[in-house]
């Protein structure tokens, strides 16, 4: 049904959630950015047999709350609602005082490291969704705040 309504890519969708064999029981973690017309929503889900479980998530119109009182879909707000997204995860998963993430933000690539003999970061992939993924999409803003607030997403 969401093939037919043109809202799931079915191929992509299953590259995306199976984990190798190898690692058993392990949820393999999607950071997963949807754009609408009033909103960026942000989301860290995992597939299981009975569906998706969301266990964090964080959306553009709760930005005022933090001082961002307009353009809530833009460019800007998408990297404002990943970073929100980014350091509430962490401190769900008490790995705020780890990670710090980037601390002066200035544009370039960054990458966040496992530390010795701690946990290691915390990994998700992109799901992009039916989105393009072109040079400067606004999917590609809310990535940088994620990977900028101390989540390991390979890019």
């Amino acid at each position: 049904k969401r093939r037919r309504q043109g809202k799931t890519d079915y191929y992509a969708r299953k590259r995306l959630i199976i984990q190798d064999k190898n690692k058993y029981n392990t949820p393999k973690y999607r950071f997963i950015v949807r754009i609408t017309n009033k909103d960026v929503i942000c989301q860290v889900a995992y597939a299981k047999i009975q569906g998706d479980v969301v266990i964090c998530a964080a959306y553009s119109h709760e930005l005022p709350r933090y001082g961002v009182k307009v353009g809530l879909t833009n460019y800007a707000a998408a990297y404002c609602t990943g970073l929100l997204l980014a350091r509430r995860l962490l401190a769900k998963f008490e790995l705020d005082k780890l990670y710090d993430g980037q601390m002066e933000v200035d544009g370039d690539m960054f990458r966040i490291e496992d530390l010795p003999a701690e946990r290691g970061a915390f990994r998700c992939f992109l799901d992009v969704g039916l989105m393009r993924t072109t040079t400067g999409a606004r999917i590609f803003g809310a990535l940088k705040g994620a990977v900028d607030g101390g989540i390991d997403i390979p890019h």
